[in-house]
């Protein structure tokens, strides 16, 4: 007999297994009962049934709220491994997203989403959340009016059955178990223990309420985290193994995340700084950071053994569009001064798009800032930061850049990155070889002259976050000479006096 359970609660992440003497496929019209409800619970579990696989005309529906409810959640669990806790478990889902319900098949590792069939794009519907695997082998998600969301595509394949891995990897297979479709074949956020990504493949994040989107991508020479926005994409970390040997693939194992060549030779790797097993590699949707994961028994959540960024101003988004990350880690706002209407008090706001050419534009250098992004297209044999300023006040898309110059191998180098938004900002020290360069409209930055106005700009980018801290080492240092001096004075007193 399948194992099934049924669970209400107000905390997604308590919920109870499967258990040997619960009800099995609990009925339509409970589920439909507590979801109608105008009293019903915002996050509902129910576990249809625990094995871990599904026959040819399998099907399973869930009824979507009518009413929308911020932050409503309800999955049916329809299968899961045999495993030590925590195993992996399908589960169909529908969620309260934009206000709009999504339904999606997800695949879980104790709490944590590991893959989803609405991670790229999502199925918005009705009344309804259904999946089916058909008589000829398709997985369907399906809504109201029976319409597709959601496919495999392997329909005419002999598909027989539906199956979880003990590797977490979903896939359909046909009567001599020869895989037609897998779910590792569609990489989303997560890499688990035992899965693979081939060069040229990669993991996404997107954020909330953002246009850009993270990945972290496997190429010949490096792995790389990036931030795609729009036509941009930048780089903020990367990896690369020694003597410059090709990547083909790269797989979680135990202790690392280790990368092999077309022969199959582990050529590096990057080691998990724990004694406990990893279980998965995710890339952050809040950071973009990329993490190896344990779980930890003693407090029955998963951890991180090993994180590519540990510093809060070397994240991509640590801080809003025209905002500078400072060393005490605070962000402060790049503040333009407009002709006419003083200083900008929105972090945000910035040039206008399309704004280009001499008579209109022109370049503030920002003493002590640089940037942690690198655009895919840098210019290398810049000969001056003049000559860098130039590209973006003449590109009608770029609103900001970068020129580097130093020494590789004895070798004297300029470099030159366009930016076609102000993120990623921070504070350096000065001397550092970097000019970093915003595009203002022309006479705008409040000066009588580019100096005049640079200086100022300086000071207010750089004071506003850390001024607190100034002011509180200003007066450490005031009160350390006043009291000297009047030691020294009562000393120069007592001695006259003897």
């Amino acid at each position: 007999m399948a194992k099934s359970w049924a669970n209400l609660s107000s905390d997604p992440l308590k919920w109870a297994g499967c258990g040997l003497n619960s009800p099995c496929n609990p009925p339509p019209q409970i589920l439909s009962q507590h979801m109608d409800s105008p009293s019903y619970i915002q996050r509902f579990f129910t576990c249809i049934s625990c094995s871990s696989d599904a026959q040819i005309g399998y099907q399973v529906t869930l009824a979507v709220p009518v009413a929308y409810t911020k932050g409503f959640t309800g999955r049916a669990f329809l299968m899961e491994t045999d495993q030590v806790v925590p195993n992996f478990r399908v589960a169909l889902s529908v969620e309260a997203v934009d206000k709009s319900y999504s339904c999606s098949l997800d695949v879980f590792l104790g709490d944590v989403r590991v893959w989803s069939s609405g991670h790229v794009s999502r199925f918005y519907t009705m009344h309804r959340c259904a999946l089916e695997l058909t008589l000829d082998g398709d997985l369907r998600l399906k809504g109201q009016n029976d319409k597709v969301g959601w496919r495999t595509g392997t329909f005419g394949q002999g598909v027989k059955r539906l199956n979880l891995l003990k590797t977490g990897n979903l896939i359909l297979v046909d009567a001599l178990d020869i895989i037609k479709w897998q779910s590792f074949n569609f990489p989303t956020d997560v890499m688990v223990w035992g899965q693979r990504l081939n060069v040229e493949t990669r993991l996404t994040s997107f954020p909330k309420n953002s246009n850009s989107f993270y990945s972290f991508e496997i190429q010949r020479d490096k792995i790389a985290l990036y931030l795609n926005s729009g036509k941009w994409k930048y780089s903020y970390w990367e990896f690369k193994p020694s003597k410059n040997r090709n990547i083909t693939f790269v797989g979680l194992a135990t202790k690392a995340l280790e990368i092999y060549n077309d022969e199959g030779q582990k050529i590096a790797q990057i080691r998990s700084r724990g004694p406990e097993p990893l279980r998965f590699l995710a890339l952050g949707n809040k950071t973009g950071n990329l993490g190896l994961y344990h779980f930890s028994p003693g407090t029955g959540k998963f951890e991180a053994s090993f994180q590519a960024l540990n510093a809060t101003c070397d994240l991509p988004l640590a801080c809003k569009p025209y905002g500078i990350c400072t060393f005490s880690n605070a962000c402060s706002c790049i503040q333009l001064i407009t002709r006419g209407e003083g200083l900008s008090s929105d972090c945000s706001k910035g040039i206008p798009e399309g704004f280009c050419g001499r008579h209109r534009v022109e370049m503030l250098h920002l003493q002590g800032v640089s940037s942690i992004l690198r655009a895919t297209l840098t210019k290398v044999n810049i000969t001056s930061k003049e000559v860098c300023a130039d590209l973006c006040i003449d590109d009608c898309t770029c609103v900001a850049a970068l020129h580097t110059s130093g020494q590789d191998c004895g070798v004297i180098f300029q470099e030159c990155t366009l930016y076609g938004e102000v993120r990623g900002v921070k504070q350096v020290e000065r001397g550092s070889g970097s000019s970093y360069m915003v595009k203002v409209l022309k006479g705008s930055h409040g000066g009588h002259g580019k100096s005049s106005g640079l200086k100022k700009w300086v000071l207010i980018v750089v004071g506003v976050a850390d001024g607190l801290v100034i002011i509180l080492v200003l007066g450490g240092v005031g009160y350390y000479v006043i009291h000297k001096r009047r030691n020294y004075s009562s000393e120069t007193g007592n001695t006259s006096q003897s």
